[in-house]
């Protein structure tokens, strides 16, 4: 067992590439060496911007040899009746590499048939490694890639080097006419040289000697240190303290090699600037770290971080400040412009901008969503619709102010602030900064109930809007981010708690469209369904739910996200009873006997076995006690009521024919299981949880 080192050296990778890229170097690497059965130990990834890294602990240094056993013709196929070879077994044997005297015969379930065994020896890791390395450097995926000189390789910027090590040994490779070293080099200004290194522990020294970080995570605490460090020299602010992103931290990582700061300030009037405009122009364009006090609120003051550590500090420092300096100019003077105009003020120029060619115009879009968001707040919080409606419709108007067009980013935040300065109440204010989270899957929701509301308008419009003209997406293909709007929405739903009809509000959002495009209901369940799978991935992709209970709540109703949930935890929570178990198996037969009837009417006097009276009468009670309970949304104390029904179930169809000859009878005993199959069905189609043995 060897370590195998692995470096791709390149041009300056762009930051978001690096982190993805690697992990998919391990998981690949990974991967390959299992089918080619090489066994290997810890696997462990390094980057910086101008290196990709792979290491591998123990890896196996030659394959296992193996033996193949080969199944051929049949013995009287292959042999004549004078035991002479026929061309099948020649054939067979001349196949595997074997002499026709070396086959073997062994007894099937077919009869006697030839068999040849092959001894295949395992091949040495240096061998497989270059066909290895080929397919692992092709196969990175990049979100953009390139082509350089007379390349014919694609990758995210040019090749410069490649360092390849097996077991202290150079691996021979060579591709894009790059060839594989011992070496690999340092910082590119302040060690360019190269160097040769004899394996991962020595690559890691030497290279922080050499101004190179290359362990990421070490890495990022450094930048988290020097943030921290350059705010503590500066010693104007007692009680400064660095702003620390997390994602700003994780993009600084990759921007660098090795971490130096700086703080510089910038002049106190920017500070007027809306926070987040301010945070933004540093985050976003600069990559700045901004700076508090302890109370949390904005210094003058900023870190930037280098990759070099420079000689004159001072100098460094004037040029990061001239460049926010020019930023925040723009910034200021796209503010101020801006508060010329008040938000409603702008509400009719939405018709210059087109939400989509077929759905119209984001003046349209506002209505539609004041309109929709009054449904559902009317639902949700009903004593603040008037905030709701107000807080919808003034949501994408900052899509037109100077400060959204330089920042995009800043959508929805921009909005609340003006709305702030407009007089507008600060629950609509919140809620038009709050309509657009979650951004992203797993990050903040909205705070408020009039946020929820507005956010869950806006996506339900998009939703319908685009099923309705045939905008769905396909493959890859997700032109409206349909399935983030999804996501969200029922992030929303979820996360607050909120109890909602879903289907009802499609049908608002549908005919909210007017004849913008063609009402058809199959729209509202295309939109259902494409709504329930987000919603049942997300639960099975947890790994807490079994996917038989939540498909057993999901196939009978799917409207209310917070019914459905209810009936699924109860589901979920005496799927493993016995008598649930055996009680799901016998729904499993009653469903299937009773697919073609619908009719529950019951008349008793046909009734003839004692074993289906008692079952109908158990079924009578347990209907009369348990609906109650599904009314209350009680599913778990109803399941433990109909699991009554688990033993006069088990008699009925041990004692009772159910398709008997007589029709008003075989007729009767089809009405009493539908009676119960409709009980259950009220709750989930438990037949989807029977595990067939």
């Amino acid at each position: 067992m060897s370590e195998f080192l692995f470096e791709i050296g390149t041009e300056e990778i762009p930051a978001g590439y690096i982190a993805p890229a690697l992990s998919f170097l391990a998981a690949s690497a990974g991967k390959r060496f299992a089918e080619l059965g090489l066994k290997y130990g810890q696997v462990r990834t390094a980057g910086t911007p101008r290196r990709l890294t792979l290491v591998v602990e123990n890896l196996q240094e030659k394959q296992e040899d193996q033996r193949k056993e080969h199944v051929g013709p049949s013995q009287k196929a292959g042999f004549d009746n004078e035991g002479n070879p026929t061309r099948a077994a020649l054939g067979f044997a001349r196949s595997k590499g074997v002499h026709v005297d070396d086959l073997q015969v062994i007894e099937t379930s077919k009869g006697e048939y030839l068999m040849a065994v092959e001894e295949v020896a395992g091949r040495a890791t240096l061998e497989l490694l270059p066909e290895l390395l080929v397919g692992l450097i092709e196969d990175i995926p990049f979100p953009k890639s390139m082509r350089w000189a007379e390349s014919t390789l694609t990758f995210a910027r040019p090749l410069q080097w490649l360092l390849i090590l097996f077991n202290g040994m150079v691996v021979d490779f060579e591709i894009e006419g790059v060839r594989s070293r011992n070496l690999t080099c340092g910082h590119r200004f302040m060690a360019p040289e190269f160097f040769q290194v004899n394996d991962y522990a020595d690559y890691l020294q030497k290279l922080e000697k050499s101004f190179v970080i290359a362990d990421p995570d070490k890495r990022r605490k450094m930048v988290v240190e020097e943030v921290r460090r350059s705010v503590r020299e500066q010693e104007r602010e007692q009680d400064a303290q660095p702003f620390l992103d997390e994602d700003l931290i994780d993009t600084v990582t990759n921007l660098v090699e090795i971490p130096w700061g700086v703080c510089g300030s910038f002049d106190k009037k920017f500070l007027q600037l809306p926070r987040e405009a301010l945070v933004t122009s540093m985050r976003e364009h600069q990559k700045y770290f901004p700076v508090t006090d302890s109370d949390g609120n904005l210094l003058p003051l900023f870190v930037a971080i280098n990759n070099t550590n420079v000689s004159d500090r001072a100098m460094a420092v004037n040029g990061h400040e001239r460049v926010l300096r020019a930023r925040l100019e723009d910034g200021l003077f796209f503010f101020n412009e801006d508060k010329k105009q008040r938000l409603s003020d702008r509400l009719t120029s939405l018709s210059g901008i087109i939400f989509q060619r077929k759905l119209g115009t984001m003046e349209a879009k506002s209505r539609r969503m004041a309109e929709l968001a009054g449904r559902v707040a009317a639902q949700v919080v009903p004593d603040r619709k008037e905030d709701a409606v107000r807080a919808a419709r003034l949501a994408k108007a900052d899509l037109l102010t100077e400060m959204v067009s330089e920042f995009p980013s800043l959508q929805g935040v921009i909005g609340a602030e003006y709305a702030r300065l407009d007089g507008e109440k600060e629950s609509v204010a919140l809620a038009i900064g709050e309509h657009y989270m979650p951004v992203r899957a797993g990050s903040e929701l909205p705070a408020t109930l009039v946020g929820a509301v507005v956010g869950i308008a806006d996506r339900l419009d998009t939703l319908v809007g685009c099923f309705a003209i045939g905008e769905r997406p396909t493959g890859n293909k997700d032109s409206f981010g349909l399935r983030r709007q999804a996501i969200g929405l029922i992030s929303i739903i979820r996360g607050l708690d909120l109890s909602l009809s879903l289907n009802e509000m499609l049908g608002h959002a549908l005919a909210g469209y007017g004849k913008a495009v063609e009402v058809d209901t199959e729209v509202i369940d295309q939109v259902l369904d494409f709504i329930r799978l987000r919603f049942e991935n997300e639960l099975l992709a947890g790994g807490d739910y079994d996917q038989g209970a939540v498909e057993a709540a999901t196939a009978v109703a799917f409207d209310d996200l917070r019914d459905c949930k209810l009936r699924i935890d109860a589901l979920q929570s005496i799927r493993i009873r016995d008598a649930f178990v055996v009680l799901s198996g016998s729904f499993k037969r009653i469903r299937n006997i009773t697919k073609e009837n619908y009719s529950t009417d019951v008349d008793e006097n046909l009734l003839q076995e004692e074993a289906e009276k008692k079952l109908y009468a158990v079924v009578q009670s347990v209907r009369d006690e348990a609906l109650p309970l599904i009314e209350r949304h009680m599913y778990d104390k109803a399941l433990e009521v109909l699991l009554r029904m688990k033993e006069p179930v088990d008699s009925f169809f041990d004692e009772v024919m159910v398709m008997v000859e007589d029709e008003a009878v075989r007729r009767n005993r089809l009405n009493v299981l539908t009676v119960l199959r409709e009980l259950v069905l009220q709750i989930g189609d438990i037949s989807r949880m029977h595990m067939e043995e």
